[in-house]
């Protein structure tokens, strides 16, 4: 009896090591994933910033974009490599879109996003937002609840949530920040 137990223990233990290993892979790939979302997303906005400065390293907003993507790890070959790409003119030319919305609870939403597909970016945009409570709004009907800064956009009223709310609130701001054309999300919510 005592051999089936130790060959059940060496099987238990072997398995614990697969486990192991398998749990820390799929790990591993989805903060991989992230990561890779948020690099393109860098790397689609330096393109363009550097596109409309004529491949200039120096404008203030590839500067700015640079210095955002650095704060999120990117590494300097795939920046270097958005600005070259934008330098030679290459890859579709990209149009900065500000989508107004409102979400759970009525809080106003303001996405701004980066895309060479105006139409297919708004479709996508409102089958996000009808999964999670949401709508998108007509130009000028959400962003009357913000003030232009320089820094970007703020809040200039805000709008209570219940708990439920903000908890679809919290899902929708996940949902758009993983489609690749969003570049920010900005809410009004308290």
């Amino acid at each position: 009896m005592a051999i089936f137990q130790i060959a059940s223990l060496i099987r238990k233990s072997a398995m614990s090591g697969h486990n192991k290993w398998s749990q820390i892979k799929r790990k591993k790939e989805k903060t991989d994933a992230v990561k890779g979302r948020v690099f393109s997303k860098y790397a689609k906005l330096i393109t363009n910033e550097a596109r409309m400065a004529k491949g200039n390293k120096d404008a203030p907003a590839v500067r700015a974009a640079v210095e955002r993507a650095r704060k999120e790890n990117m590494p300097n070959d795939n920046i270097d490599r958005a600005i070259k790409k934008a330098a030679e003119g290459g890859g579709a030319a990209l149009e900065a879109i500000l989508y107004e919305a409102y979400g759970p609870g009525g809080v106003a939403l303001l996405i701004e996003t980066l895309t060479d597909s105006r139409n297919r970016t708004s479709g996508e945009l409102k089958h996000l937002l009808s999964l999670h409570s949401g709508n998108l709004a007509s130009p000028g009907a959400a962003v009357w609840a913000f003030s232009k800064t320089p820094e970007g956009w703020s809040a200039s009223t805000t709008a209570p949530l219940s708990d439920e709310d903000l908890a679809k609130l919290d899902a929708l701001v996940e949902a758009l920040e993983a489609h690749e054309d969003v570049q920010e999300v900005i809410t009004n919510a308290e």
